[in-house]
């Protein structure tokens, strides 16, 4: 399902249609509950170990700026938190930040990649019915690994990294006339050297107020991370973080 969303956004981004800009400052603000499985597996190089990670309720907030002013891009920022922990009982030695730990030995962990988006995006095409934005992505992860033995918490290795990956992005929004009900799909992807992360969400929103102070929006989703890193301060890495998510935004 990853790879035909992926294939779906790229298609997407090279329709041929020409930029509007907004006729009025739109301010969005937006935040979402996210039951998160996580899978997957890290290491200090490409022999990555794979950890049992937990189900977990994580958060997401956003907030965009839509403008008038033509050649400009509206602006979006978006703040997620993606910290999990799990375990392993190791069946090949382990080495991490200078620690080594034996083989049979059971591992507990702390992964933390939250991230925060900064998204430059034009509205290529927009009306009540559909719409489409495309722009460019700086994720910047900041994270933390910590290791230690289950039954020896003296043992340990922590290591901290951080980054900005570009990416690009795309959201394409279809309404459903006089319901309040519409379909969205929005992600961000990449695939350059050899880092390859996507971060896409599919939901279904209701618009439940819509007047000219203020109109809110629920949305009703799936929503999944996946992050794979080749050397980012040292880090490799291969998680997927991905559930269904409620969320609620507001247009004023």
């Amino acid at each position: 399902m990853k790879h035909t969303l992926k294939s779906f956004f790229l298609a997407a981004s090279v329709i041929a249609v020409p930029a509007q800009a907004d006729t009025v400052l739109g301010l969005y603000v937006g935040a979402q509950g996210w039951n998160m499985d996580t899978e997957g597996g890290f290491s200090n190089d490409a022999d990555l170990t794979t950890f049992d990670f937990d189900t977990e309720t994580k958060s997401s907030f956003y907030v965009a700026l839509e403008h008038p002013i033509p050649l400009v891009p509206n602006i979006k920022v978006r703040q997620t938190t993606l910290d999990n922990s799990g375990d392993v009982t190791l069946n090949s030695t382990f080495s991490f930040n200078g620690e080594i730990f034996s083989v049979n030995t059971p591992l507990t962990t702390e992964v933390d990649m939250s991230n925060t988006d900064f998204i430059l995006y034009y509205e290529l095409f927009d009306n009540d019915l559909v719409s489409f934005d495309f722009g460019i992505n700086g994720k910047y992860v900041d994270g933390e690994i910590f290791v230690r033995e289950t039954a020896d918490a003296t043992n340990f290795a922590r290591e901290e990294f951080s980054g900005v990956v570009p990416m690009v992005y795309s959201k394409l929004y279809i309404g459903l006339p006089l319901t309040g009900l519409g379909f969205y799909a929005e992600g961000s992807y990449l695939a350059i050297d050899d880092h390859s992360l996507s971060d896409y969400e599919i939901a279904l929103a209701y618009e439940f107020v819509d007047n000219l102070a203020v109109n809110m929006t629920l949305q009703l989703g799936y929503r999944a991370t996946s992050l794979e890193l080749e050397d980012l301060d040292d880090i490799y890495s291969d998680l997927e973080f991905s559930g269904a998510f409620a969320g609620l935004e507001i247009h004023f």
